[in-house]
């Protein structure tokens, strides 16, 4: 038996969670609002997965909750913020909100954000821009910890660092999100706490043998995630993963060197408008002509054929909106206690044979 909840449920639910943590009404809604777009595109270990982690947070001032970001450089179409640990869903929406306002002036607006708190699944701000004609470029880093290991060592170093991207085509919008590791520090958590094992070696254990157990991250001293890539060509991961740290950690002025504690992270964002460029028309024409003829490709035998990054969560999307929205089973068991303690109902859900 399968239980569904409804979209719009699960998401007041998160927001009144987050009120009761005297997260600011507007915020708590942008908060709960991202990390139900993660669970819709099926990102389920970076939607309301997170959640009881932002609680945690916030009860510990680990996440502030009121104040503002400090604007350190602002020169029209380059700005720099200091989040402050402000939640990071809301930074990085209000760095997009100021990026669409001016867009029309500065058709690539860029915007760097050091001491960010977390921005849960980065795929979930893309629509929100490929929807409007333009381009979107989202990357993190982490600057307080490390579970990733450079190509050709084993000890862990920095973190997973997604890159994610997102533009129209003349059809659906290619939503692109990867990590620049082999898999991510929320995936490994949680088979770690399943008792449960990776499908191929992705990790390395602290002497130099590659894993598929989770529990070679929790030891003493720890393994490490491969790059993305893993032994075979991990030093393309591994370049890319240098390459978002540049453009994060480096770019904001804040980052390793500094030795943070403070869970957190960097952001780098960038909105194009291609109509500044060759015109959306035809920008629009060329990656739907590729998007087409990737659908076309010849799929491998016993294999479903091609699909197009964002392809299976605008499809995901759309059924849990119009059917409800079925959570992987660890969320709510995090989230029931919560419920308990702050005096929130549960959302209300239905079940399916």
């Amino acid at each position: 038996m399968t239980i569904r909840y409804e979209a719009d449920s699960l998401t007041a639910f998160a927001k009144s969670l987050l009120e009761k943590l005297a997260l600011p009404s507007e915020r708590a809604a942008v908060v709960a609002d991202i990390l139900m777009e993660g669970d819709l595109l099926g990102h389920t270990t970076h939607g309301l997965q997170l959640l009881a982690s932002y609680l945690n947070e916030l009860s510990e001032d680990g996440m502030s909750a009121t104040g503002e970001p400090t604007v350190l450089q602002d020169q029209g179409s380059a700005v720099s913020w200091d989040g402050n640990y402000l939640p990071g869903p809301w930074l990085v929406t209000r760095a997009m909100e100021l990026s669409l306002a001016r867009i029309a002036k500065h058709p690539v607006m860029t915007v760097v954000v050091r001491r960010s708190h977390h921005i849960a699944c980065l795929q979930a701000y893309l629509k929100r821009v490929t929807d409007r004609g333009l381009v979107i470029l989202l990357l993190s880093s982490d600057p307080s910890c490390g579970s990733v290991t450079p190509y050709g060592g084993y000890t862990p170093l920095y973190t997973p660092n997604p890159i994610a991207a997102g533009f129209p085509t003349d059809d659906e919008p290619i939503l692109i999100d990867i990590s620049s590791s082999t898999t991510t520090n929320g995936l490994t958590q949680r088979l770690y706490d399943a008792h449960q094992r990776l499908p191929h070696n992705w990790l390395i254990d602290n002497q130099g043998r590659t894993s598929n157990d989770p529990a070679v991250l929790f030891t003493e001293p720890p393994g490490a995630i491969l790059p993305l890539g893993g032994m075979e060509s991990g030093h393309k991961g591994f370049a890319l993963g240098l390459l978002i740290e540049a453009l994060t950690a480096s770019l904001g002025g804040f980052g390793r060197s500094d030795r943070p504690a403070h869970w957190g992270a960097s952001v780098f964002m960038q909105i194009i408008d291609p109509e500044a460029f060759g015109g959306l028309e035809k920008f629009k024409k060329e990656t739907g002509w590729l998007a087409s003829a990737c659908r076309s490709s010849t799929g491998l035998r016993g294999e479903p054929g091609v699909r197009l990054p964002g392809q299976r969560g605008l499809k995901l999307r759309r059924d849990y909106l119009a059917n409800g929205v079925e959570l992987a089973p660890t969320i709510m068991p995090l989230l029931v206690p919560w419920a308990t303690k702050l005096g929130v109902a549960l959302p209300s859900s239905h079940h399916r044979i």
